[in-house]
């Protein structure tokens, strides 16, 4: 169905190509699962399937991408919109309508489809992606998760042989992500629909994967069974990581395959002691470090229209520790988080480190509170990297090259002579994180931060967010990426239709649900153990 023969794409302003020599075939009715990391080329790939590049967004390619039959070269992606479906990272880039029901119809309006015929897939696929409430609603004012759902419903509708997707799952709450995947693979599977599909939280998708693609970053792709390739790939999704920590030679692609493994080989883990949990993320072993309540709430409320997006909240965040915000989407998470930074209207008290940062100047309100957005690149608007690392250190009032290295810390792989815009979604992520963190503020928001970042990135993050714990920071990250909430907070709270559901330490809230529960809970359960240093830590 999908074949690539030779193919190498360079930028103008890269010094080595992106995709160098690539010759691979992806079989009609498979679900090809494209792994690499931040900046290795998987979107100028995905890109390249429906000739967005080099048609689109410009660059050098030379070989030939064949798809059923039809060549990227020969047409562009207007002609090859009837076989190729794409969905981007960002949704809000794709959107052109104004309204939920709109856009799911724009496609086919496009394709010339008869209105008896597309209003029936109208519905059809506003029921498959379970968005039918949302039919009428402003995209504006959906969350970034129900944006997600709505660009892939709109792509779905059409009917494509071939549907490409970059990131899918990134913005989606577990129990969401589960619902698209699920109606993805039915497609592959009953439809006979060819699925490529790129994500870095590799633990949501690689079980529905027939093969994986790995691009290492040196230009070179490799494409074979799942299992195989995820064995020596460079990305590691948590089984592969307890795959390895156990001296197992072949990764189990689901929590199944491991949990009979597990008991096949009698692993059992010592239970943990009693008393304080010695297995948690420090939030500071510094005994001259006093936790210290740093974010006061009481009855705050966030309204949008009619719609109560934060009701009557009253919570306390304690100095020196990282706090997991989870959810599902549109429970009204950002909501809080842009009302804590003052830059949502809202009633109620409000007090951070003993201020309002609603009666501050935005230049104030940022040396307090560091806020990091879903849409991280609305907030760079220079012309380079270098740019806007120099603004940020000139703003946060520290010494030149602060935010650069930050910046590296964060294992960002790019020249500071780079656009902003034409880096990767988790590049700009990584470079927005930088300049908030710069500010050093007592208190850190970050809205989805591990969109768009590989697992290496993450731990970096990781690295950082624990440092700042160290130094008395309260830090809040608002997540879908259970994994990554289970490997850096103290706390977990849970919240649905902007209440809290669930408030409590992050061993008791993320195992206790299924839908909270990262996969090394799910292989040892009814064992609370959260990831695989504990595993290795508690093996018997």
């Amino acid at each position: 169905m999908i074949s690539f023969d030779e193919v190498s794409i360079r930028y103008t302003e890269s010094a080595s190509p992106v995709i160098a020599d690539a010759s691979f075939t992806i079989p009609d009715g498979d679900l090809c699962l494209v792994v690499g990391g931040t900046g290795s080329g998987k979107t100028t790939l995905l890109r390249a399937i429906n000739g967005l590049v080099p048609h689109f967004v410009g660059g050098i390619m030379t070989g030939r991408v064949i798809v059923n039959g039809r060549s990227t070269r020969a047409e562009r992606p207007r002609e090859l919109a009837d076989l190729i479906g794409f969905v981007g990272q960002n949704p809000l880039a794709g959107f052109v309508t104004d309204t939920v029901e709109d856009e799911v119809a724009y496609g086919m309006e496009q394709l010339g489809i008869a209105a008896t015929a597309m209003r029936k897939r109208v519905e059809e696929t506003l029921d498959l992606m379970n968005i039918a409430e949302l039919r009428r609603r402003p995209l504006m004012q959906l969350s970034g998760g129900q944006q997600q759902r709505v660009a892939i419903a709109s792509v779905l509708a059409a009917q494509p042989r071939v549907i490409v997707l970059d990131e899918p799952t990134s913005a989606l709450d577990p129990t969401a992500a589960q619902d698209v995947l699920s109606a993805l693979t039915t497609l592959v599977h009953d439809v006979g629909m060819t699925a490529v599909v790129a994500e870095h939280r590799l633990e949501r998708v690689m079980q529905a994967a027939d093969q994986v693609l790995w691009l290492p970053g040196d230009g070179s792709a490799t494409l074979g069974p799942a299992a195989q390739v995820l064995g020596r790939a460079s990305v590691v999704p948590p089984l592969a990581e307890l795959a390895h920590a156990l001296g197992w030679s072949e990764v189990p692609l689901s929590v199944r395959d491991a949990r009979r493994r597990v008991a096949r080989e009698r692993i059992t883990l010592r239970p943990l002691a009693a008393g304080p949990d010695p297995l948690r993320p420090s939030s500071g072993e510094r005994s001259d470090r006093v936790e210290r309540p740093a974010v006061c709430l009481r009855s705050l409320t966030v309204k949008h229209g009619q719609l109560r997006a934060v009701d009557e909240l009253s919570l306390t965040l304690e100095g020196g520790s990282i706090t997991a915000l989870m959810g599902r989407n549109g429970a009204g998470k950002s909501s809080l988080m842009w009302a804590i930074q003052g830059a949502l209207p809202s009633t109620g008290t409000l007090s951070v480190a003993g201020r309002d940062p609603r009666t501050l100047s935005a230049e104030a309100a940022r040396s307090l509170v560091g806020l990091v957005p879903q849409e991280a690149a609305d907030l760079l608007h220079l012309h380079t990297v270098g740019l806007e690392c120099a603004q940020s250190d000139r703003e946060s009032g520290v010494n030149a090259g602060t935010t650069w290295a930050l910046l590296q810390r964060l294992g960002a792989d790019f020249d500071a002579d780079h656009h902003p815009r034409d880096l990767s979604e988790g590049q700009r992520l990584a470079l927005v994180l930088a300049i908030q963190l710069s500010a050093g503020p007592s208190v850190m928001l970050l809205d989805e931060p591990t969109r768009g970042l590989d697992y290496t990135m993450k731990h970096n993050l990781a690295l950082i967010l624990r440092d700042l714990v160290d130094r008395g920071t309260c830090v809040v990250v608002s997540t879908h990426d259970v994994e990554f909430a289970a490997r850096i907070s103290q706390r977990t709270i849970v919240m649905a239709e902007g209440e809290v559901v669930a408030d409590g330490p992050t061993r008791e809230v993320c195992t206790s649900s299924p839908a909270f529960a990262p996969q090394v809970t799910k292989v040892f359960l009814p064992d609370p153990v959260l990831t695989t240093d504990e595993v290795v830590a508690r093996r018997v």
